[in-house]
């Protein structure tokens, strides 16, 4: 499927049974919850993932189950990142034998931050992957490597495989306004991440669109909805209402991400391999409270027992 992609396409989470192991019937749900947002896409895995906590059987099965399942309603992104090129083809080719035209790919901290290494890093993907459509992704420290836009840029001026930038830094505005004015004819162009903390400016700054994590998919839809309508006084009511769930998101991560989706009846507990302490009884109900406050905008039913 080769489709521009604009608008929200959340990171979907990957839920756990109580025992730790990989649940697919629950990521199966998830993909439902997702899909009823009506998202302009899907992204899985990534960090919001726990990708790194993942076995490569793991992470080609649950792939196949979601494409089996999504059947072509939306884009799918795979994320295909690895310390080592050799991987990230072998994920490239992965996805594109699933149909997937599109992957996010984060160059490893251990190329650095010299231009003609990070270029040939991505050469040698397009070269070993041809056809593959790439979502540089630009992360901050310190799991990213904080790239400037002006060494992005150089980067994707040299590979017409680069379709898109996905800017993660912070603070992400500038960055993104760099990109969006020096971006070359291939890249279509710049998705904001950083959990949509800051939606509105990335918009505002010429960002097509964001890579949230899932739980708020639907307030998420909404508010880039407004936007493009022209409506910034809901598209702000929207963000004000909910940037406090989001602040919390900021340090609890997937385990927020999870509690969230147990709460709206999408998963059954909040399970996960990272390395994430468990919310405590404090941390819950202020969730709880956000949650109750924000409840009329939470606008996608429950999808447990689908």
């Amino acid at each position: 499927m080769n489709q521009n992609l604009t608008g929200i396409l959340p990171v979907l989470p990957t839920p756990f049974t109580p025992d730790g192991a990989v649940d697919e019937a629950a990521m199966l749900r998830v993909v439902d919850f997702a899909l009823a947002c009506q998202p302009s896409g899907l992204v899985w895995p990534g960090f919001a993932s726990e990708v790194d906590d993942l076995t490569p059987e793991e992470r080609g099965r649950l792939l196949r189950a979601i494409v089996s399942h999504v059947n072509g309603r939306v884009p799918i992104v795979a994320g295909a990142s690895s310390p080592d090129v050799a991987d990230v083809i072998a994920r490239c080719k992965e996805a594109q034998s699933l149909g997937i035209h599109y992957a996010m790919i984060q160059a490893p901290k251990s190329v650095g931050v010299n231009v003609e290494a990070v270029t040939a890093f991505y050469a040698a993907i397009a070269a070993g992957a041809p056809g593959i459509a790439i979502i540089l992704q630009n992360a901050p420290a310190p799991r990213g490597s904080d790239l400037s836009p002006e060494l992005v840029l150089a980067v994707a001026r040299a590979n017409p495989a680069i379709r898109y930038i996905k800017e993660e830094t912070l603070p992400s505005g500038p960055a993104i306004s760099a990109l969006v004015a020096g971006k070359p004819a291939h890249v279509a162009g710049v998705i904001g991440g950083g959990g949509a903390r800051y939606l509105l400016e990335e918009l505002r700054r010429g960002a097509c669109g964001a890579m949230p994590a899932a739980e708020l998919t639907d307030v998420h839809v909404a508010m880039f909805t407004a936007y493009q309508a022209g409506d910034m006084a809901r598209a702000r009511m929207l963000y004000a209402r909910t940037l406090p769930l989001l602040v919390m998101q900021a340090f609890s991560r997937m385990r927020f991400t999870k509690y969230v989706l147990t709460k709206r009846g999408v998963l059954t507990n909040n399970e996960v391999r990272a390395k994430i302490p468990p919310l405590d009884a404090h941390e819950q109900a202020e969730i709880d409270a956000w949650l109750e406050a924000s409840a009329d905008l939470l606008t996608t039913a429950p999808v447990l027992g689908a």
